[in-house]
């Protein structure tokens, strides 16, 4: 398991589509398994789940991202799972830790720290 914790500020929706879309162009095998957005009040949560087949680990890795907003900040934490192939000692050949790098590369370009 990795994972990322990230602020910035902006438009949820816009971040939230834009992260989609890089994602998905990180490799042919990305995909977005589904999504659910919810606003309460003044507060917008976005849960995205990817997955992607790592060919070294001979698995797919899936990663989740949370998006919290209020008032144009917006909190990402990003956890990678599931890139092991066995089911004692789980190693990944950081199939984890790549997908969630993934997603903070992306978050970096659009000013999060």
């Amino acid at each position: 398991m990795a994972k990322i914790s990230m602020r910035g500020q902006g438009n949820i929706r816009q971040i939230a589509e834009c992260l989609t879309r890089d994602i998905e162009n990180s490799g042919l095998s990305c995909t977005v398994v589904d999504s659910v957005s919810r606003t309460v009040g003044s507060e917008s949560v976005i849960v995205i789940v990817f997955e992607k087949y790592y060919m070294r680990s001979s698995n797919r890795a899936s990663l989740t991202v949370l998006l919290t907003s209020q008032d144009g900040n917006i909190n990402v934490d990003a956890i990678g799972s599931g890139g092991g192939q066995d089911p004692v000692f789980r190693f990944s050949w950081g199939a984890e830790e790549n997908f969630v790098g993934t997603a903070e590369r992306c978050l970096r370009q659009y000013g999060f720290r």
